[in-house]
């Protein structure tokens, strides 16, 4: 059974971390999450002169994992627990919190210097209760090492960096059933992308137009899909350039969702927790350097 689009979504432009800009479809006005998606944050695109660049400096996460891809420019990220590392164009790094970790995410000192363009995604999902308090764990892949399949008209192409698609699976582990793909669809494309009947699925579409499930989605509209087995994408054929989308979702946890700040945890003794171990410095500090 096709998915139809039963709700769509328009993202909102806003500030996140020290200032940088972010197009935000999810959390929305009366869509808190879709479980176990609790947040889509696109990251620019945006064009920095030399001293312009802004990221997010140290903060906690706890009880959620956070999945950083990268489109274009440099991030330099560093945590609590000795990680530190470059994120650049292609790159994922999936991130489980567990118990909690500081993070910091910023520009590269090459972006700070000569300023440039940024953009890429972070999207938060969620841990279920028995893995909220797991040990953090990351996962880094080069761009070079992230899945592509292409199909055998040429019309689209996809990154696989969790599920399947086009014959090709992810490489990265993923704690439960998560399905996300970036699909670039050139005009005329066609795609009937199989989709697990228990997950549920939302395609975000940032840049150009989309019709799915035979309903328009435009730049910056996120379409929630119902419940089926499949989903079909698609093209027109008179479109002016390339479709890019992201395809999302999971096997819902069905459990409490309780949200504090960078703490998503079951029960509201388990956020006033997080939030006395944060201030009493047991989620650990950056060393910088």
């Amino acid at each position: 059974m096709h998915r139809t689009i039963k709700q769509v979504i328009q993202a909102r432009r806003q500030t996140e971390g020290g200032g940088f800009q972010v197009r935000r479809p999810l959390p929305a006005p009366g869509v808190r999450y879709i479980d176990p998606i609790l947040m889509i944050d696109e990251m620019g695109p945006v064009d920095y002169l030399p001293g312009e660049a802004i990221g997010a400096p140290d903060h906690p996460h706890r009880g959620f994992e956070t999945v950083t891809y990268m489109l274009a420019g440099e991030f330099e990220h560093r945590d609590s627990a000795g990680h530190a590392g470059r994120l650049q164009p292609g790159d994922v790094q999936w991130m489980t919190a567990g118990r909690g970790v500081m993070h910091s995410e910023m520009p590269s000192a090459r972006i700070m210097e000569e300023g440039g363009r940024v953009h890429g995604f972070q999207i938060w999902i969620n841990l279920p209760s028995r893995l909220k308090m797991t040990e953090p764990r990351y996962q880094e892949v080069a761009a070079s090492q992230i899945p592509e399949a292409v199909s055998k008209d040429g019309l689209a192409r996809v990154r696989v960096i969790a599920g399947e698609a086009l014959g090709v699976s992810a490489r990265i582990d993923t704690h439960t059933p998560i399905i996300y793909q970036h699909w670039m669809l050139q005009p005329g494309a066609t795609v009937d992308q199989p989709l697990a009947a228990d997950c549920n699925a939302l395609l975000y579409v940032f840049s150009g137009e989309l019709v799915a499930a035979g309903k328009p989605l435009l730049d910056g509209e996120m379409g929630v899909l119902g419940q089926g087995d499949r989903v079909n994408l698609s093209v027109p054929e008179t479109a002016p350039a390339t479709t890019q989308l992201l395809l999302l979702g999971g096997v819902p946890l069905g459990e409490p969702v309780l949200q504090h700040g960078p703490f998503v945890m079951n029960t509201r003794q388990e956020i006033d927790q997080a939030i006395q171990d944060y201030q009493q410095g047991r989620m650990g500090a950056i060393r910088q350097g």
